[in-house]
């Protein structure tokens, strides 16, 4: 009886062992490597939309530099944020006349779908500036300070849903 029963739980083993295989190498993917996010509100009009599905690229910017106009996820306490990286650490980030400024010098960028007000901000080293492209309508950097590049969750930049929009957004 007992080597019956033995029998039975080899069978089950060898049924379902690539199944559970399978869910748990998927789940480690999704926890270290890679996971969608949605685009929750307006704040990155004219790039991405709101319900846009995206794959966040969570183990990826830890081995490369963040750069500046990169698309971030940003840990924020209420919800992840996902914003472009504007100052890098150290950097004085000025808006004058809706131009940027890093460091006193002209940079351009081709990235905002509304006027920027004017502001300056020096970067804390080891924290990151970020923008919403639409600057009318975005919770970012310029309320809510920068942020440690341990709260940068990952780098974005492929929709994947809805298949319309399917691509890479820089």
């Amino acid at each position: 009886m007992a080597k019956k029963e033995t029998s039975k739980l080899n069978k089950f083993i060898k049924e379902w062992l690539p199944y559970i295989a399978v869910i748990i190498v998927v789940i480690l993917i999704k926890i270290f490597i890679i996971t969608p996010i949605r685009v929750n509100g307006s704040s990155m009009d004219k790039t991405l939309k709101n319900g846009d599905i995206m794959i966040l690229n969570i183990i990826g910017y830890k081995f490369n530099d963040i750069k500046r106009f990169d698309i971030v996820v940003v840990n924020e306490e209420h919800e992840p944020l996902i914003k472009r990286v504007i100052g890098l650490p150290g950097e004085t980030v000025e808006y004058k006349n809706n131009e940027l400024y890093i460091n006193g010098k002209h940079v351009e960028d081709k990235y905002p779908s509304t006027e920027t007000d004017d502001f300056y901000y020096t970067v804390p080293e080891g924290e990151y500036f970020v923008l919403g492209d639409n600057r009318n309508n975005s919770m970012d950097s310029r309320m809510l300070g920068s942020f440690e590049k341990k709260r940068i969750v990952g780098k974005t930049s492929l929709i994947i849903f809805p298949f319309n929009r399917i691509g890479i957004k820089d």
